[in-house]
């Protein structure tokens, strides 16, 4: 089949519409607990500090791993939507459910619960995106993976555009209990689509016969395919490539409404400047994997992400200045968008179709590192070094991963973690 073949059939085929409502229902509950809850904590006068360790609460994406082998092991109502389908629409309605709740607390003089509630919805977040991803690794043949990974995460990306955009807007209109209700409205399309149009993806697969299986057998898997050392590399690689980022974005709303731009000004340019930057990112980036390839993919769009890093150095240095906002954050997306979509690719060819749920868990448990326990700590930085000091420190972060391209995905020739096993 003729390459540009390949990736119009792709686009338009029913896995494809699938991959945007994963995508959406996996980015909405992440983006509100990195973007709208730390603006509601600004607005209601909590510290920086606070709002920063704030990120703490997201340890449930950082060691999703641990149990994610009950995912592979057992189901819900598997009879009616299947294992992977089961747990997708139970998750979902899970975040719906418990999203309100934010609205009905005083962040001053309630923030243990807050901190409570945040860690529960990063819990059923984690849980949800630990049976999408294995849904779809499932679902996309080899071929469609870097297409249908780029859609995915494009519209992961885009969801941050309710929480991140529309939300803000209206707090600036409505009392948050109603914004966080309005916010949750944005996971029913979701539950729609597991129950409605997903189709059965692991109906093929057998899943593991004990809890011990589903435990030992992905960790031996993988260290015997690739050996102990190439291991190692691989994991490192994953958990560096985007520390840098991670770290930039962690304090970007308090970062905005520092510089002086107010949440409306935040909400319609800084957000919906990225939105088409997203989109061309996320749909080029899959067209481009087909071409180039995962490894070629991984060094392109990284870089690119690199230099995304600086442009909020310079809007450190410049201030309150609209047209360069809107510019700083449409190549912020498009960086992030590319890279993401690469990296999410490789993580999808590295895992074993036999141990999909508990591979991927921790591939991108290992890859939410860098957002939870080392993002804690940017609060602290920026009051010590400054937003622009602390901008170049990140662009600091971002170069080893790049470096350990060189022995995971080589530019010419495949990298060691290819051709999993059958």
């Amino acid at each position: 089949m003729h390459p540009t073949e390949s990736w119009r059939e792709a686009l338009l085929n029913r896995r494809m519409l699938v991959c945007v409502f994963t995508g959406f229902s996996s980015g909405l509950p992440l983006y509100l607990l990195i973007q709208l809850l730390p603006a509601w904590l600004r607005s209601e006068q909590i510290d920086l500090k606070q709002i920063g360790l704030f990120a703490l609460i997201q340890f449930p994406y950082t060691w999703k791993f641990l149990w994610s082998p009950l995912l592979d092991r057992y189901g819900i109502a598997t009879r009616w939507l299947g294992r992977r389908r089961g747990w997708m629409a139970f998750t979902q309605l899970l975040l719906a459910a418990s999203i309100p709740l934010f609205g009905w607390l005083d962040p001053q003089a309630q923030i243990g619960t807050v901190a409570m509630l945040a860690a529960a919805v990063a819990l059923f977040s984690a849980t949800q995106d630990i049976v999408l991803d294995a849904y779809r690794r499932e679902l996309l043949p080899e071929a469609e993976l870097g297409i249908g990974n780029a859609v995915h995460v494009n519209a992961y990306r885009i969801a941050g555009l309710i929480p991140g955009s529309l939300s803000l807007i209206l707090a600036d209109h409505l009392p948050w209990d109603s914004v966080f209700a309005i916010t949750a409205l944005f996971m029913l399309p979701g539950v729609l689509a597991t129950l409605l149009l997903a189709p059965t993806a692991d109906a093929a697969i057998a899943p593991p016969k004990t809890l011990q299986e589903a435990v030992v057998a992905p960790f031996r898997e993988f260290i015997g395919r690739h050996g102990g050392w190439a291991a190692l590399e691989i994991l490192a690689f994953i958990f560096l490539y985007k520390l840098g980022d991670s770290m930039a974005t962690a304090l970007s709303t308090p970062f905005y409404l520092d510089m002086g731009f107010s949440k409306s000004e935040i909400g319609l340019v800084a957000k919906h400047a990225g939105l088409w930057p997203a989109v061309i990112g996320g749909i080029l980036g899959g067209i481009w994997m087909v071409k180039l390839g995962i490894n070629r993919a991984l060094w392109l769009f990284g870089a690119v992400q690199l230099v995304a890093i600086l442009g909020f150095a310079l809007l450190a240095e410049v201030g309150h200045d609209l047209w360069l906002l809107g510019g700083v954050i449409g190549l912020e997306y498009l960086g992030v968008g590319l890279g993401t979509a690469a990296f999410v690719a490789f993580i999808a060819r590295t895992t074993d179709p036999r141990y999909t749920a508990t591979q991927f868990a921790l591939f991108t448990s290992l890859a939410a590192v860098p957002r939870t326990l080392v993002s804690a700590a940017a609060g602290w930085l920026v009051e010590q070094m400054g937003w622009g000091p602390f901008f170049w420190f990140c662009f600091a972060l971002g170069l080893p991963g790049m470096l350990l391209l060189l022995r995971v995905a080589p530019w010419n020739g495949d990298a060691p973690a290819d051709k999993p096993q059958a």
